[in-house]
């Protein structure tokens, strides 16, 4: 058994669409002005070329500052972009599967939504981190949010990491900072003026 730890560690979601030629530098201050343990490359799209942009300009960005880059979904791009891992979406369906087919060493994370039972799954297939979510109130999906009291059991019982996101705000933050090991945070703050600034309230709500 283990405890989230006292400050929880920042992932950040890059949003669905974003400026190739202003992105990079809006998430490179954000790196600079705090630790940040992964950034997951969450683009909409399905076209290779526009990814493997993003990729080329992010991974620059990250592996300059020992930030792993994961990528949402597309497992086949991981090795061919030199990317640490994927993050999948279908909870754990597809962990076991993606653990043999990527290098040993890559990041393998699990969204499982509000199923404590994917998470455990997920976690002994081989997952690195487990993402519960939206914490906060949203209009997407049917509406459900994963609850405070799955992330006090499973920081009491389990030793998967696991990642709180999805409508986060600065009472959530400081509610769940002593429940989980990671924010995940996204539009939150790429939705404000100031990026770097919204993202540091973050991380002065956590404490």
């Amino acid at each position: 058994m283990t405890d989230a730890p006292e400050q929880p560690q920042i992932y950040l979601i890059t949003p669905s669409e974003f400026d190739l030629s202003s992105f990079p530098d809006t998430i490179s201050s954000c790196l600079d002005a705090t630790p940040v343990a992964c950034v997951r490359l969450a683009l909409g799209t399905r076209d290779e070329e526009k990814i493997a942009r993003a990729a080329d300009a992010l991974r620059e960005v990250t592996h300059e500052r020992d930030v792993a880059l994961v990528i949402d979904s597309h497992v086949q791009l991981v090795e061919r972009l030199g990317l640490d891992g994927v993050h999948l979406t279908d909870a754990s369906r597809s962990v076991l599967k993606m653990r043999k087919e990527l290098d040993d060493d890559a990041i393998i994370g699990a969204y499982c939504g509000q199923s404590s039972h994917d998470g455990m799954t997920a976690g002994e297939l081989g997952a690195d981190y487990v993402a519960f979510g939206p914490v906060g109130a949203s209009a997407l999906g049917d509406g459900e949010t994963a609850p405070k009291d799955l992330f006090q059991w499973w920081s009491q019982m389990i030793e998967v990491p696991v990642v709180a996101e999805g409508a986060l705000t600065d009472q959530l933050i400081a509610d769940f900072a002593p429940f989980t090991d990671f924010f995940g945070i996204g539009d939150e703050i790429w939705t404000s003026d100031n990026a770097k600034s919204r993202l540091l309230d973050f991380v002065a709500a956590m404490s």
